[in-house]
Parts: C-alpha cells; sequence; structure tokens
C-alpha cells in the first residue's frame, strides 16, 4: 500500500546539506593510529552516527510497505561504505571516499523510445509522480554478500503509466550518469561507461520493482546512486542501477555493462539463483553485511512468491 507526504516537499528538502566524514581520516587528525580486527568481519573505513554531518530534512510519513521483510536492517554505516560505484572506484571503501562532492543539482531523468508521452523529469517531478513508500529490502549483491536495507522510492511502473510504452516496447533499457571530470577513478575500472542495465517489461511493472530515491528515511547518499537509482530485490545488486539518468523503452533486449564486459559470468536476467554458481565462487550460501557466518541464499532471494510466475517454462540456468 503506498502511503502520503506532504504535497510542498522538494528534492531540496531532503538532499542532504553535507557529506559524511571518513573515518580513517577522522582518526588521523585526530593522532590515533592503530588497527583491529572483528573475527569473521572486515574492518569497513565507516564514520560512527556522532561524525556524520548534519543531514537535511528527513522524508517524512513513510510507513513499511506491505513487502517489507521483518528481518534486521544492516547498520546504515555497513551500508554506505561497502559499496559497488566502479564510476567512483572497484575497492569497496573507494565510493564513500571518491564521491563526496559528486555533483548531483539539477538532475533530469530522460524517457524516451517507444511511448506515447516521451518526458524529461527533475528531482522535483520524480518526488511527485507518486507517494513515497519505505520498503525494507533483501539485496543480494553477486560477490556473495547481502545486506536488507529500508529504501524509499516508489513502485517504477507509476511511470510505466505516465509515459504509456506502446506495444512495440518488450524492454526497459536503463543508462548510469558518467562524467570523467566527476569520476576520474572510472578510468580504471576495466568496464565501459555509462553503465547500462535492462529488464524485460513484465519485471519492470512488477510491484517490487523500486524507482528509488533515499534509504533509511533520508535521500540516497552519493555512495549509494544519489539522486535516483532503481532496486530489483530478486536481482543481484549491480541489476540495480545507480544514478539514472536515462530510460529507454525499446523492442529489443538491451545490452548491459557486465553481460558485456563478461557474458560468462553475468547474463541479462541475473536472478539470484543458489542453484546457478558464478564460474569463479559458489552462490550458495551468502554472508550478510557484520555477520560472521554464512546463510543459505535463497531462489528469488526470498522473493519468489511475488516474481517467479514470470519465469514459468524458462530454463533458469540457461537464462541466468
Amino acid at each position: 500500500m503506498l502511503i502520503g507526504r506532504a504535497a510542498d516537499l522538494t528534492y531540496a528538502d531532503v538532499t542532504p546539506k553535507a557529506v559524511y566524514l571518513n573515518r580513517r581520516k577522522f582518526l588521523q587528525a585526530m593522532g590515533i593510529v592503530g588497527a583491529g580486527v572483528a573475527a569473521g568481519r572486515r574492518i569497513f573505513e565507516l564514520a560512527s552516527p556522532s561524525q556524520r554531518a548534519l543531514a537535511a530534512t528527513k522524508f517524512s510519513g513513510l510507513v513499511k510497505s506491505p513487502f517489507s521483510t521483518t528481518e534486521k536492517i544492516t547498520p546504515y554505516e555497513d551500508v554506505t561504505h561497502y559499496n559497488n560505484f566502479y564510476e567512483f572506484g572497484t575497492d569497496k571503501a573507494d565510493p564513500a571516499r571518491n564521491a563526496q562532492k559528486f555533483d548531483t543539482s539539477n538532475w533530469v531523468v530522460s524517457v524516451e523510445g517507444d511511448v506515447a508521452k516521451p518526458s524529461k523529469f527533475t528531482m522535483d517531478e520524480i518526488l511527485k509522480l507518486a507517494p513515497l513508500e519505505e520498503r525494507i529490502y533483501r539485496h543480494r549483491c553477486v560477490e556473495a554478500w547481502s545486506i536488507v536495507v529500508p529504501w524509499t522510492g516508489f513502485s517504477f511502473s507509476n511511470l510505466v503509466k505516465l509515459v504509456e510504452p506502446t506495444p512495440k516496447a518488450k524492454f526497459v533499457a536503463f543508462q548510469s550518469y558518467y562524467n570523467s571530470r566527476q569520476m576520474p577513478q572510472g578510468r580504471w575500472a576495466g568496464i565501459d561507461f555509462p553503465y547500462v542495465e535492462g529488464l524485460r517489461m513484465d519485471e519492470a511493472i512488477n510491484p517490487l520493482t523500486l524507482l528509488c530515491v533515499g534509504m533509511y528515511g533520508e535521500s540516497l547518499p552519493n555512495q549509494d546512486g544519489a539522486p535516483v537509482r532503481m532496486v530489483i530485490p530478486w536481482k543481484y545488486g549491480f541489476k540495480s542501477i545507480k544514478s539514472l539518468v536515462k530510460i529507454k523503452f525499446q523492442s529489443k533486449m538491451p545490452p548491459t555493462t557486465w553481460n558485456l564486459a563478461a557474458p560468462n559470468e553475468y547474463g541479462f536476467y541475473s536472478n539470484v539463483n543458489p542453484n546457478v554458481d558464478h564460474p569463479r565462487w559458489s552462490q550458495a550460501r551468502e554472508r550478510r553485511l557484520g555477520e560472521i557466518f554464512k546463510r543459505p541464499t535463497l531462489m528469488f532471494n526470498g522473493y519468489g512468491d511475488q516474481v517467479a510466475s514470470m519465469y514459468t517454462g524458462m530454463d533458469l540456468k540457461k537464462y541466468y
């Protein structure tokens, strides 16, 4: 069920006013030198809540979606300091460090292709497309780690209905923002930019598919895909494209970045599937950030009741 919000809310009201501090730099500035190792857990470059810069007004009036899990939420500091965002570096700690000055002002998302109403949306307009809701989703990354995040957004189907796809539209292609001046680390990422992704139309309009504008009750941090991204919880994390600038409806299956880079490892569908291993590691188990022990990976990341019918009759080992 969707929820209401203040009618006069603008993107300026919810964008953070400053970036979060890097723990290592903080300790160095204080003259503290040392290292600690917690058993079975990597030490991340984290910012404690007391070290965060002041944030702008949070989203108000958010309640859990019927699709929300009741699992324990992963700490904010873990989720914002352990990221895959190759435009800002390939190490998990790089994005939080390198995306601090990423300029997301004057953001526009272009919607084009096989639609009756091609459009360009500012962030203020995106916030008004549908009532916002909080969805606590499991999120599974292809490297066999997982998180549980309270995302803020609305079903992507709301935008789909607004632009009115034509009968030719069988797929939706997505493109992220890329600017080598703002993202110089991308030159050494080993993949082509801008980052591109895609969904089949029935996947795109599934109620779980989220057009996401925030997390933990406030706007997205730069390293987590500000100012707007996709979240598709039954697919591996790289399908949930960040910093979205273009959406195109089309008749043919679109190219996707990781499938282009390594088609034997990353398929177009990329559904979470414990029975299909990555060529270099097993997908049967996963480790939740902040935990020591692994847990079994769930088919479709536990969202089978909502999505399995879309793949009836498909060989999911072939169409991985």
